[in-house]
């Protein structure tokens, strides 16, 4: 499958900085956070990072299609003096007027479009993050057959560069570079396999029965749990990718009610595909990254640096398959 060369991402790529930006001025503007009907929060940086990065698809890549998490109908439910403060900040950004206009159609742009490729945008991932001043992603990642080909992560906050890092994938491989000035540099997932040496990434806030999952997997698979670290949205997919985590398992929740949702997963699961790691199911099958809203009969998902992989899922298989009927599950 052929991958996208730096080249014809940089419009993107330009787009998740500006992005990245307007997040930051966003948080030191002290805006307000709305809830979305599932009672998500949702924040006028969600809203403008879309609006920047379907601007760019629409300039440069205008016959896709788009899946992205924000709507154009709940920004219009904001306040006047909200909306315009955000349309404000992204004309600041592109160094342009903007109306209100140009911002809706622009956050709208792409949906309901059929195409042979796909992006998939979370605006901010790990909006809780953002909103606590933890860590959080800007994301866009690319779908073409169904499969992740592309994925551009920007992380103000990183554990890997002071200012933050962009991650990206380029012709196949996986790339990251600081936020402000720096050389890109390649990056490899890691090759360690001692259980006792792995390095695990989880989400900063995990329902009970995730929590009670991961514990009975990390004790089976003899993974030390002392040396995980929490992070909010992709980040977590970013560092496995850079070889900086071994594991992280996204945990399993009632998919009748709550599936997981795609635009949470494809440009993560793109960057540690191209730097050389693995992206499963739970049961270790593939995911199904079919382009709709949610990920299908994917109770969670193990992205790992590979060679712990089926060890992982080995272990997953023993402590909780029986008991919570994880590969019993249809597809």
């Amino acid at each position: 499958m052929e991958h996208s060369s730096v080249r014809e991402l940089q419009p993107i790529l330009d787009a998740v900085r500006l992005a990245c930006e307007l997040c930051r001025r966003v948080q030191a503007s002290r805006a307000g956070v709305t809830r979305k009907s599932d009672e998500s929060p949702v924040t006028l940086a969600d809203y403008g990072a879309q609006a920047l990065l379907c601007r760019s698809l629409l300039r440069h890549f205008p016959e896709d299609a788009v899946i992205a998490e924000e709507g154009a109908e709940d920004f219009l439910t904001l306040p006047q003096e909200e909306r315009a403060h955000v349309v404000r900040l992204v004309g600041q950004l592109l160094g342009e007027q903007v109306v209100e206009e140009d911002f809706v159609r622009w956050l709208a742009h792409g949906r309901d479009v059929r195409a042979d490729r796909t992006w998939v945008i979370d605006p901010i991932d790990g909006t809780e993050g953002f909103i606590h001043k933890r860590s959080y992603a800007v994301c866009v990642g690319s779908l073409v057959e169904g499969q992740p080909v592309d994925g551009i992560i920007g992380a103000p906050v990183s554990p890997l560069d002071e200012g933050g890092t962009l991650f990206y994938t380029d012709g196949g491989g996986a790339w990251a570079e600081p936020l402000g000035e720096g050389a890109p540099r390649s990056l490899h997932v890691s090759d360690r396999e001692d259980p006792a040496s792995i390095r695990v990434v989880e989400s900063y806030l995990m329902g009970r029965r995730s929590r009670e999952i991961a514990d009975r997997v990390y004790a089976a698979a003899g993974i030390d749990a002392r040396r995980t670290k929490r992070y909010d949205g992709m980040l977590k997919y970013a560092l496995v990718a850079a070889g900086a985590a071994d594991l992280f398992i996204r945990g399993p929740r009632d998919i009748r009610k709550n599936p997981h949702k795609i635009w949470d997963h494809v440009a993560g699961a793109a960057l540690v595909l191209a730097a050389g790691g693995q992206v499963t199911r739970l049961d270790g099958h593939a995911v199904d990254f079919t382009p709709g809203p949610a990920l299908r009969g994917t109770l969670g998902l193990i992205a790992s640096n590979g060679r712990i992989h089926m060890h992982i899922v080995e272990a997953m298989g023993r402590t909780a398959g029986a008991r919570w009927g994880f590969l019993s599950q249809p597809d």
